[in-house]
C-alpha cells in the first residue's frame, strides 16, 4: 500500500485529495473509497485504481 497525507477532504461533498509521501503526486479520493473516516492532515495508507479522470485513491485507511 502507498502512504500519504490528506491534503483536503470535504465531508459534506464526499471527496478530497491525498498527497503521496513518496512521489508528491496528489490523488483524488471519493467517500466510496474510504475504509476509515478521514480529515485534513491525517496520515493514511491507500491503493490506486484507475478512475474516469485518472488514478484514484481507494481502500483508504488511517495509518497507525
Amino acid at each position: 500500500m502507498k502512504e500519504g497525507k490528506v491534503k483536503f477532504f470535504n465531508v459534506s461533498k464526499g471527496f478530497g485529495f491525498i498527497k503521496d509521501n513518496e512521489s508528491g503526486t496528489e490523488y483524488f479520493v471519493h467517500a466510496s473509497g474510504l475504509i476509515d473516516q478521514i480529515r485534513e492532515d491525517d496520515e493514511v495508507k491507500f491503493e490506486l485504481r484507475e478512475g474516469k479522470k485518472g488514478l484514484n485513491a481507494v481502500n483508504v485507511k488511517l495509518a497507525q
